[in-house]
């Protein structure tokens, strides 16, 4: 076990031996260890350059005691640990150089084009599936591989911990059915943002690989075709994309989700005032909102100027400013 620190066999039994002696001669230590009094010699020689022995004065004979193992041993280990510490931070740059040489020289494993709804669905399974930290994604309107009730597994990857964060483009929370998936969503963990326009469909898992179609609007007849991103500066100019968007995206909320301002004393909203408001402040049509919520469109507006009269506002851009002031979203 200590060969790494410089000591033969014969020297480490003995030092183990005087540890729990705490002293012995030479002739003691070679009758317990059954070998020559010529190895223990050496032995002992080798431990009282090394510092982990010393002799004891004021006996009769010459004998050993050891020094303790933290202070003997202590720095040698913490040399030891430095040297692994600067092997392991070289290690990883030449790693990192290689894999920056091996794109270079083979940029195709950086992107693999995926043709066919049934394929893109079953990649897009797969990354969800195997996500263990984050899922961020651009939901457009029009939906090309699947819709978002069908994402099943974004489901599974939130009840196993994993994030997601996800923009969708306002026109598509005005399709039916839209705004209480969302709010489910939600409800499950999701962070949800709106904006008025996204300029690609795009998840990205892990901040490893990133998924987006090739052609932006193909007809019903034509197979969809989807790159699949990994490495390199295209996949940080993405990352890079959604973070942009993220910041400037209108929150989307429902009381109980985890970044809802239920803490906050003076938001005076329930669960259903919390939402409407999200979804006006995202600029969804009152007509919209009141198809979403089986809600009349004069219910909404009533619901609005509810709203308007505990924010003090005269109108809707005032609204948003009060909500936004008192921390409402």
């Amino acid at each position: 076990m200590l060969e790494m620190a410089g000591l033969g066999e014969v020297a480490e039994r003995a030092y183990r031996l005087l540890v729990r002696a705490a002293e012995a001669g030479a002739g003691e230590l070679a009758g317990e260890l059954g070998v020559g009094r010529d190895a223990v010699d050496q032995a002992l020689a080798a431990m009282l350059d090394m510092g982990l022995v010393r002799e004891v004065g004021g006996t009769a004979g010459r004998r050993y005691t050891p020094v303790a193992p933290d202070v003997s041993l202590g720095p040698w280990l913490a040399r030891q640990q430095e040297a692994i510490d600067r092997a392991r931070l070289m290690v990883d740059q030449l790693a990192e150089e290689y894999r920056g040489n091996m794109l270079r020289r083979d940029a195709d494993r950086m992107i693999d084009v995926v043709v066919g709804r049934a394929a893109i669905r079953e990649r897009m399974r797969h990354l969800q599936d195997n996500a263990r930290d984050e899922v961020v994604s651009f939901c457009r309107a029009g939906h090309v591989v699947m819709s978002s009730e069908e994402n099943t597994e974004e489901m599974d990857a939130l009840g196993r911990g994993v994030r997601y964060r996800v923009i969708y483009e306002r026109e598509l929370l005005e399709e039916p059915g839209m705004v209480p998936n969302v709010a489910y969503g939600i409800e499950r963990g999701e962070q949800a943002r709106s904006a008025p326009y996204l300029p690609v469909r795009m998840a990205i898992v892990d901040r490893g690989v990133a998924v987006l179609p090739l052609v932006q609007h193909a007809s019903g007849m034509t197979e969809p075709t989807a790159a699949v991103v990994r490495g390199g500066t295209l996949l940080e100019a993405l990352i890079a994309l959604f973070e942009g968007q993220w910041e400037r995206a209108t929150p989307i909320r429902i009381a109980g989700d985890e970044l809802a301002p239920e803490s906050v004393p003076s938001c005076p909203l329930d669960a259903d005032e919390l939402y409407l408001l999200s979804l006006l402040v995202a600029g969804v049509a009152d007509k919209s909102i009141a198809s979403q919520l089986g809600l009349s469109q004069r219910t909404v507006q009533r619901r609005i100027n509810h709203l308007m009269g505990l924010a003090g506002a005269q109108t809707r851009m005032q609204l948003a400013w009060h909500a936004a002031r008192e921390h409402w979203l």
